[in-house]
């Protein structure tokens, strides 16, 4: 990972560890913070990442574990979610945390800031917004949706994006349901697309078959990524 740089941020005293990719224009259109799913940045997150930079945006790779912390197996990457899973306070703190340090790197205009996570990271960022942070939007793809905290009305500034399988068994229809009541209650400004055939990790094409579950669908994957960039351009410039 030559092309980054890393990049840290304190929560709690643990040293959080993520890296910046940079866009090679001097005009940053907008800064965006990628949440990887549960086993961390794998080669397509990283893809991503570099994509995002050739559209003229500041990517920056989030880390949610620790700067120490073991993700080298699914396994041992697996401990460090159900840690956080069990723990919804610190993880929606944590999240808040980044925006915060984001927010104050130099050359970084607060206004022009978005986020985008990937089933762990689509939980992420969807507790990102209920927080009431002042990010323009958050896009879910394949997100865990339940929360501890539901978004209350007219504290959600972003706008938000879910894009969801309708074969994920881990957003099932209720969440979605569930979701959609809660963001209709809080008054929140969001849209919801269901691919009817998508199962989990459907942008993934590195957990491909990884479970029962989970599978790649390179058009869902197409479809969403266009759909977040547009509302990328729409939000952030």
């Amino acid at each position: 990972m030559e092309d980054f740089e890393p990049l840290l941020c304190m929560h709690r005293d643990i040293a959080l560890k993520g890296i910046l990719a940079r866009p090679e224009r001097d005009d940053v259109r907008g800064t965006v913070l990628m949440f990887p799913g549960a086993t961390g940045p794998g080669p397509s997150f990283l893809k991503a990442m570099r994509e995002l930079t050739g559209h003229g945006y500041l990517a920056i790779g989030i880390d949610m574990y620790g700067a120490g912390a073991d993700i080298s197996t699914p396994q041992a990457a697996g401990q460090h979610f159900a840690a956080l899973m069990a723990a919804p306070e610190l993880l929606r703190e944590r999240a808040v945390a980044w925006f915060e340090t984001v927010r104050g790197l130099p050359g970084t205009d607060p206004h022009r800031i978005a986020a985008i996570g990937y089933c762990f990271g689509g939980k992420c960022v969807l507790e990102l917004a209920r927080s009431g942070a002042a990010i323009a939007c958050v896009t879910s793809c394949h997100g865990l949706l339940t929360t501890h905290a539901p978004a209350r009305p007219h504290v959600v500034q972003a706008q938000i994006a879910v894009w969801s399988g309708a074969r994920d068994p881990y957003a099932p229809a209720a969440d979605l349901d569930a979701l959609r009541a809660e963001l209709d209650d809080a008054q929140a400004c969001y849209q919801i697309t269901l691919f009817s055939h998508a199962q989990h990790a459907f942008t993934d094409p590195d957990h491909d078959g990884f479970a029962e579950g989970i599978a790649y669908d390179p058009l869902a994957h197409r479809v969403a990524w266009a759909g977040t960039l547009a509302l990328l351009a729409q939000t952030i410039g």
